[in-house]
């Protein structure tokens, strides 16, 4: 099963912050299919782990990550039954409140589109390789993955 055209790239690791609007409609341009979009934005948060966070950098290894993510896209597009995925992490340093990730599907059925969107965020912050670092009146931390991320990853197991 393929997911969309070939002119909506399915994976962007940017600086650039995104429009989800703009991103929704041209994952869904021209597809009459499409029953259900689902989406999912994570922003940057002022507070993390009892601490006020004054900015976050995430890093990424080029190349690496984007096929990474394409990988995890092939896997939630085959047991979804999506029909297009876009995947936007942005990299560099962010603010609170900043956009930092977009996972954006579509699907005949709102059922594969929450799953799919789900399953696809799960896999993204407890696998894909990116690197968190956080600035706090404490000083600079590195960011690891939650219990909770891990548990949720697992149960698609």
């Amino acid at each position: 099963m393929t997911a969309q055209k070939t002119s909506v790239p399915r994976v962007s690791v940017q600086t650039d912050d995104f429009d989800l609007s703009a991103e929704v409609a041209a994952l869904r341009a021209g597809d009459a299919r499409v029953g259900a979009v689902c989406t999912f934005v994570g922003t940057v948060r002022d507070r993390n782990e009892g601490d006020a966070v004054a900015s976050m950098e995430l890093e990424h290894y080029p190349g690496m990550t984007e096929k990474s993510i394409e990988a995890i896209i092939d896997q939630a597009v085959e047991r979804f039954g999506l029909f297009g995925v876009r995947v936007i992490h942005r990299v560099g340093l962010l603010q609170p409140m900043d956009q930092i990730v977009l996972v954006a599907v579509t699907s005949a059925h709102r059922g594969m589109a929450y799953q799919g969107c789900e399953y696809i965020m799960d896999y993204l912050k407890s696998l894909a390789p990116f690197w968190k670092k956080e600035q706090t009146p404490q000083g600079a931390r590195w960011v690891d993955a939650r219990v909770s991320d891990e548990e949720a990853l697992a149960r698609w197991a």
